[in-house]
């Protein structure tokens, strides 16, 4: 029985365990879904949702509290200026976590962790990525109809001689 076992290890030390969900965080918050393994899926859940309800409070000592689980400031300053207000009235639940299959190397369950209402704005990006790549595509495209092989009429200058 696994009473009084509340969290996965993970295979690593507290401190790098630690370490990992502090990264795993603040990658969440930046792209606002991101692809890992089921088990570190699970145990990030709780973690970032408690970064969320501190973000909601918007007052100096959660910022600090949640400054000290977040390295970047940026991240920091998105979560209490977008993330925060966004959920404010929402009573918990702010991720979901959709199993996407074994990966191809090791078999690891992998699964996809994505903060909700972000799916407008994860599609808007990947439309705007889209429209990014078909102007880089039509650009290359144009120079290379620009660059014109040489009159093949002209000699050269070695054959004048």
């Amino acid at each position: 029985m696994r009473h009084n076992n509340g969290y996965r290890k993970l295979g690593r030390t507290s401190g790098h365990r630690r370490a990992l969900l502090r990264s795993l965080t603040t990658s969440l918050f930046r792209h606002e879904r991101i692809r890992t393994t089921l088990p570190k899926a699970r145990e990030l859940r709780p973690f970032a949702e408690k970064l969320i309800t501190l973000a909601r409070r918007d007052d100096l000592h959660s910022r600090r509290l949640v400054a000290m689980q977040v390295a970047d400031r940026d991240v920091v300053k998105k979560l209490f200026a977008t993330l925060g207000p966004r959920f404010a009235t929402r009573p918990g639940g702010y991720t979901r976590t959709m199993k996407l299959g074994k990966r191809q190397g090791d078999g690891a369950e992998m699964a996809l962790i994505e903060l909700i209402g972000s799916e407008g704005l994860l599609k808007k990006q990947s439309e705007d990525r889209k429209a990014k790549r078909d102007r880089v595509a039509a650009a290359a495209k144009k120079r290379e109809d620009d660059q014109t092989p040489p009159a093949e009429s002209e000699p050269s200058p070695a054959e004048e001689r």
